[in-house]
């Protein structure tokens, strides 16, 4: 079972709250964390793109790095563990991205994939003045289905005539090509989303929902089986959870009450606004999933509180799951938590058992 780490590229990582841990972001607190994974045999690491916070007391989100170039500096001081970065696919051409990605590659062959990202915030490029405007919501699949083809046009062959609705090539070129495929994550929890990964993705990310309930993401991993199987293609689901772990249940327990007595309602707010832009989305889109009731102060993503036994043994009810093939997780302190999870956690997962003695 893969386990990676979606790290802190924003302010305040993954908690909208004033009473949890307020830092900013930086190279130094990153290199840390992803070097401290790859010591403990964790599989990858994932940074995320925001262009524009959710302000409020904490100015949740306000201060964040970009992807692209801060992956290239962790893939210099790392060796073995696999690095993703995002891109917003309205703000950067993707015969540009292919050409970076072919680059970071060649500082870390065979360890650099691209996490897609349609864009479900439009303030964030409103702001820039790249906003196609509402009925991108409609086309953003069939946007990035070409976006991602001309980049594998251009890695398999080093050439592209692509033409299509979005993007039309005229004898685009790419050398050097990256030494390995270059692999490819998706987040799309709609249908067709979940079409889009089965036909371009290697991975698909899904939400885990709702506090220490490791397999309410289930429904939603077997819907992405269903779509992968009529492709034909091997798309494995990645589960987000975040992860607040202390020795025992109730410590633990007592930080998460904290983090969620002091949440920051005018970011939250923000959010749920930019959430309901898009009036086309479903039920099971990753818009709707942002405004549900347990995604108060912990965005986006099921959550994991426990001793460090409670959390592996939830770990381990994640992973048994049919498709899974990875979780990525977030911690209320990073650099604590994942000294948790090496030293504490993944010890006892049965799923990570061989990994475990291996970083011994």
């Amino acid at each position: 079972m893969d386990m990676g780490v979606f790290i802190p590229i924003g302010n305040n990582g993954w908690l909208i709250s004033k009473s949890s841990p307020q830092y900013m972001p930086s190279f130094d607190l990153n290199r840390v964390i992803v070097q401290k994974a790859e010591g403990y045999g964790l599989d990858f690491a994932l940074s995320m793109v925001k262009l524009r916070g959710f302000g409020g007391e904490t100015e949740f989100w306000d201060h964040n790095l970009e992807s692209f170039t801060l992956m290239s500096a962790l893939a210099a001081v790392t060796s073995k563990i696999k690095l993703f970065a995002s891109t917003a696919i309205l703000t950067l051409p993707p015969a540009i991205v292919a050409r970076m990605a072919s680059t970071i590659d060649s500082v870390a062959p065979g360890r650099f994939g691209i996490n897609i990202v349609t864009g479900w915030a439009p303030n964030e490029y409103t702001q820039m003045g790249v906003w196609p405007g509402d009925d991108y919501f409609g086309y953003r699949y069939e946007y990035a289905s070409e976006y991602v083809q001309v980049m594998k046009d251009l890695w398999s062959e080093g050439t592209s005539d692509f033409k299509g609705k979005h993007f039309t090539m005229e004898d685009c070129k790419l050398s050097p090509k990256p030494s390995s495929p270059i692999e490819i994550v998706a987040a799309g929890q709609s249908g067709t989303g979940m079409a889009f990964s089965s036909n371009y993705a290697d991975y698909s990310f899904v939400l885990g929902s709702g506090i220490n309930t490791p397999t309410a993401f289930a429904t939603t991993a077997a819907r992405l089986s269903e779509a992968a199987a009529e492709t034909g293609r091997d798309v494995g689901a990645y589960v987000l959870f975040m992860i607040i772990a202390d020795e025992t249940d109730e410590a633990a327990r007592a930080k998460w009450d904290s983090y969620r007595e002091g949440a920051d309602m005018e970011a939250l707010s923000y959010m749920g606004v930019q959430g309901a832009a898009d009036a086309t989305a479903g039920e099971e889109s990753t818009a709707k999933a942002i405004n549900l009731p347990e995604g108060a102060v912990n965005f986006n993503m099921g959550t994991i509180v426990g001793s460090y036994a409670t959390v592996a043994r939830m770990l381990d009810e994640a992973a048994a799951v049919p498709g899974v093939k990875g979780i990525m997780m977030t911690f209320d302190d990073f650099v604590e938590g994942i000294d948790a999870f090496g030293q504490h956690i993944q010890p006892l997962m049965a799923c990570r058992k061989d990994i475990a003695i291996a970083a011994e």
